[in-house]
C-alpha cells in the first residue's frame, strides 16, 4: 500500500450525498472568498463522487510542482483534516484552504513553506505524526498498518529529522519476521525513541522502561550488528 492508494471499501455514493448536502446547506452563505476556493475544488474534483479523489490529488500535485509522495501533501491533508486516504471532501477543502488563507494554486504553492513551519512546531508535530498513521487506516475498524507502508511512512515523516535512526529502523523492520503490522502505540514510540535515545551508542536505552518489545528487539539487533563490525 502506498500513501495515496485508492481507498478500500469507501462508499462513493455516500460521499456524493455528503457533498451535495453540504453545498445545498451553505449556498446561501457563500462569500466571494469561498467562490474562488470552490472553483479550485471543482477543477480537481471527480464530479461523480463530489470529492477530490487520487487522480485529482495527482493533478493538484502537478500544478503545485511537487511529487504526490512529497511530505508537504501529507501536511496539506493534515491541515484539511482529511479523514479518508487519498480523498479531500468539499467541506475539508473549504475549511482548510480558508485557514490557510489561499484561494488559488499560486497562493497555495507559496503557503507550503509556512505549512512546513507550522507542522514543525513542537505543539503541532506530535499531532501530525499521529495523524500520518491514522491516515493510513483505510478500512473500518483497522488498528494497524503493514510493515511495508510503515517503512514508507517512516522515511517520509521521520526521515528528514532522524535519518540515521530511520534508515536503520527501516532496515530492521524489513529483515525481522516477528511483526507483520505496526499499531499506533508502537508508531508513537518510534518517535519517542528518536527524540530521547542517544544514537548510535544507545547508552541511555533502558529495556526495563515502558518501551514496546519491538524496540527492545531493535536495540538488541543494533548492538549485535555493531559488535560484529
Amino acid at each position: 500500500m502506498t500513501i495515496y492508494s485508492i481507498l478500500i471499501g469507501y462508499s462513493e455514493t455516500a460521499g456524493k450525498r455528503e457533498y451535495v448536502k453540504l453545498k445545498n446547506l451553505s449556498s446561501k452563505a457563500k462569500t466571494k472568498g469561498f467562490v474562488r476556493i470552490d472553483r479550485m475544488f471543482d477543477s480537481y474534483a471527480n464530479s461523480s463522487l463530489g470529492m477530490i479523489d487520487p487522480d485529482g490529488i495527482e493533478a493538484l500535485c502537478s500544478d503545485l510542482g511537487v511529487d504526490c509522495t512529497d511530505v508537504r501533501i501529507l501536511m496539506l491533508a493534515w491541515k484539511l483534516k482529511a479523514q479518508k486516504q487519498g480523498y479531500f471532501t468539499w467541506d475539508e477543502w473549504r475549511t482548510g484552504l480558508k485557514e490557510l488563507r489561499v484561494d488559488s494554486i499560486s497562493k497555495l504553492k507559496k503557503a507550503l513553506p509556512e505549512l512546513e513551519k507550522e507542522v514543525g512546531k513542537p505543539s503541532n508535530y506530535d499531532n501530525f505524526y499521529s495523524y500520518a498513521f491514522r491516515y493510513c487506516l483505510t478500512e473500518e475498524m483497522q488498528k494497524s498498518v503493514d510493515i511495508e507502508s510503515i517503512c514508507e511512512l517512516l522515511n517520509l515523516v521521520l526521515g528528514p529529522q532522524f535519518r540515521p535512526q530511520v534508515d536503520l529502523l527501516i532496515e530492521y523492520l524489513k529483515v525481522q519476521s516477528d511483526y507483520k503490522v505496526i499499531n499506533l502505540d508502537q508508531w508513537i514510540n518510534f518517535l519517542r525513541f528518536c527524540q530521547e535515545i542517544s544514537f548510535p551508542d544507545l547508552e541511555n536505552y533502558d529495556a526495563t522502561q515502558a518501551w514496546p518489545l519491538i524496540l527492545d528487539n531493535f536495540v538488541d539487533w543494533m548492538r549485535e550488528k555493531h559488535s560484529s563490525l
